[in-house]
C-alpha cells in the first residue's frame, strides 16, 4: 500500500523537478504529465465534492464517515483502488505533495491552483481527524470487507468502521506523519498567501505531534 503511494509521489516529484516550463519535447509533454498527476488526486477524493471538481464522473461518497463515533470524518482521499481512508499513507502523500508545491509551485503555471486544492483537500480532512483532544482518527473503513468487494465509492455498502489512536493507546507513526503533513502544508499556504490557514495548520501540527 505505502509502496504504491511512494511510486505515485515519486513520479509527481520527478515531473515537478523537470517542471512544466520544459513543456513539450519530442518524446514527452511534462506539462500534461503534471496536470494528470494532480488530476489523479481528484479521482481519489472522498466526501462532498466541490464545484471545482474536474472529474465529473466522480460523485459524492462516504457522506456519513465518522457518525459511529459522533464526529465528522468526511473528506480526504481513498487509498489507491480501495474505498478505505488510511491516514498514514494519505499523510505521507500529502507531505510529499506539499514539499513539491513549496519547492516548485512557482514553476507550475496554471496547475498551481489545482495543486494547492489537492493539498488543502487532505489538510481539511486532517483537521477533522485531529479535532478531538487527545485523539487522532487514523482510518475509516474495514479493509478486509473492502478488499473483498469491488465497488465504486458512490455505491459502497461496506462498513465505514473508524479507528483511532489516543494518549492511552498511542500510535506515534500515524500521529507523527499527520503532524508532518500539516506542518509542511502550513509552509505552502504561508508561501502562497493564506497565513490564517497556515497558522491553523501549524498549531494543529504541534498539538498532534504529542499523541
Amino acid at each position: 500500500m505505502r509502496e504504491k503511494y511512494l511510486l505515485r509521489i515519486l513520479v509527481l516529484l520527478i515531473v515537478l523537478i523537470v517542471g512544466p516550463g520544459a513543456a513539450k519535447t519530442n518524446l514527452h509533454d511534462y506539462g500534461d504529465a503534471l496536470s494528470k498527476s494532480i488530476l489523479f488526486f481528484e479521482g481519489q477524493r472522498s466526501g462532498k465534492l466541490p464545484p471545482s471538481q474536474r472529474l465529473a464522473w466522480r460523485k459524492d461518497s462516504a457522506l456519513h464517515d465518522g457518525t459511529d463515533k459522533g464526529v465528522d470524518l468526511t473528506g480526504g482521499y481513498y487509498d489507491a483502488g480501495d474505498n478505505v481512508k488510511f491516514n498514514f499513507p494519505m499523510a505521507f502523500s500529502t507531505t510529499m505533495l506539499a514539499w513539491g508545491v513549496l519547492d516548485y509551485g512557482r514553476s507550475m503555471g496554471p496547475e498551481l491552483h489545482n495543486a494547492l486544492e489537492a493539498v488543502r483537500w487532505a489538510t481539511d480532512y486532517f483537521l477533522k481527524s485531529t479535532a478531538t483532544n487527545g485523539v487522532v482518527y487514523a482510518q475509516v473503513g474495514d479493509p478486509n470487507a473492502d478488499h473483498n468487494c469491488w465497488q465504486r465509492p458512490e455505491d459502497m455498502d461496506t462498513p465505514r468502521t473508524v479507528y483511532a489512536v489516543t494518549e492511552k493507546a498511542p500510535g506515534s507513526e500515524v500521529s507523527g506523519e499527520i503532524a508532518a503533513a500539516l506542518a509542511a502544508a502550513s509552509l505552502v499556504f504561508k508561501a502562497f498567501g493564506d497565513r490564517a490557514y497556515s497558522n491553523m495548520l501549524l498549531q494543529r501540527a504541534s498539538k498532534v505531534n504529542n499523541i
